[in-house]
């Protein structure tokens, strides 16, 4: 086994659990439909993060042939891929079965949190070219991921619900934009 595909076993687990998070919750609001307040949002950033979840994945193809690995360059993986993770565990809260759940409310509740992980794991997405390929990201590639921390930073200063709605579908139709200019094809 090449060191990458060893790597890539850990990376590959938190990543199918980020899927899983995502996954219970649409599972628990289809249960829950009866008793739950929607939030159209949280749904929209659930879609989203399951792109996220993919595309995060399929970049990683990319390193199969790099031969070279430190702790420093695998923790930056480790680092993105866990702060991912955290972030899908907060779209959706637990759906107890019996009392009701109010989506509104529960974003609101986690927007602090969700955009300061948002914040982070982009940070850590510009740190791992500059520890894997001691440059900054392609310029294209740079100005999606200081785009996207501008708008994390929109919504963790902000609390106004309309801004919200408008920032999830800028924040959903930017990464769409983003997969699709850079990420089409496994290089």
């Amino acid at each position: 086994m090449d060191a990458f595909s060893y790597l890539a076993v850990l990376l590959s687990i938190i990543l199918g659990l980020a899927v899983a998070q995502i996954l219970t919750g649409m599972r628990g609001r289809m249960l829950s439909r009866a008793t739950i307040r929607r939030f159209w949002p949280s749904d929209l950033l659930a879609i989203v993060f399951l792109l996220v979840l993919s595309q995060t994945w399929w970049a990683m193809f990319d390193l199969r042939n790099r031969e070279t690995w430190t702790f420093v360059a695998f923790f930056v993986l480790l680092l993105q891929t866990i702060l991912i993770y955290l972030q899908t565990g907060l779209i959706y809260p637990d759906f107890p079965p019996t009392q009701p759940v109010d989506l509104h409310a529960h974003y609101f509740a986690q927007r602090r949190h969700l955009f300061s992980l948002a914040i982070a794991s982009t940070l850590v997405s510009i740190s791992r070219d500059l520890v894997l390929n001691h440059a900054l990201p392609h310029p294209m590639n740079l100005a999606f991921h200081l785009a996207y921390i501008a708008l994390a930073i929109t919504g963790l200063l902000s609390a106004s619900e309309r801004l919200h709605k408008a920032l999830v579908v800028t924040m959903a139709a930017a990464f769409v934009s983003y997969v699709t200019l850079l990420f089409t094809r496994l290089p």
